[in-house]
């Protein structure tokens, strides 16, 4: 089966910046579509970001122009750059991956906490 695992959370300034990263083990990393999501505490887990097989991205409005998703196939690895970080971004970010009626896969989360 997929397996994610993300790593690169962290405590940060308001203003600051992490690279979170999702790396993929089983199944074929370049067919699948993956996504960023995060669940802020007492909140539904929202999507933040999806990049397709074929490096289409999409990204929610509240983080258009402040993060970046991209994903590198030689490491089966999906990246998630998140800068000029507010209180607001603070949740657990969550990996995903999926194909079209075929699987849905996620991580263990990695903790995001950005102070005032």
């Amino acid at each position: 089966q997929v397996r994610l695992v993300e790593s690169g959370g962290g405590l940060v300034q308001a203003g600051g910046s992490l690279k979170l990263s999702c790396a993929q083990s089983g199944g074929t990393f370049s067919s699948y579509a993956m996504g960023w999501y995060r669940q802020a505490p007492g909140k539904e887990r929202k999507l933040v970001a999806t990049i397709t097989s074929s490096g289409s991205t999409n990204y929610a409005d509240s983080v258009k122009g402040r993060f970046t998703i991209s994903r590198d196939g030689a490491k089966n690895t999906v990246y998630l750059q998140v800068n000029s970080l507010k209180p607001e971004d603070t949740a657990v970010y969550y990996c995903r991956a999926w194909l079209l009626g075929n699987g849905n896969y996620w991580g263990q989360g990695t903790q995001v906490t950005v102070s005032s």
